[in-house]
């Protein structure tokens, strides 16, 4: 089970590792059954092998959303 602050820590390391992807439009905090994961919000499928499937013990989970702009 991962506790919010472990998936903090572990969203703060993995921002850090893909910020430069065009590809990933949105990182964020989750909860799954009793525990936290780090949701990776993508433009396309393709961006997905970048994705790590878990940052410090943290699970990673993808989602293609598509593209994000502003209203």
């Amino acid at each position: 089970m991962t506790d919010r602050a472990a998936a903090r820590a572990a969203k703060s390391a993995l921002a850090a590792r893909l910020s430069g992807d065009p590809g990933v439009v949105g990182i964020g905090l989750s909860r799954r059954d009793s525990s936290y994961v780090l949701t990776v919000n993508l433009a396309d499928a393709a961006s997905a092998p970048r994705v790590p499937g878990d940052v410090d013990g943290v699970r990673v989970v993808t989602e293609v959303v598509g593209a994000v702009r502003p209203l």
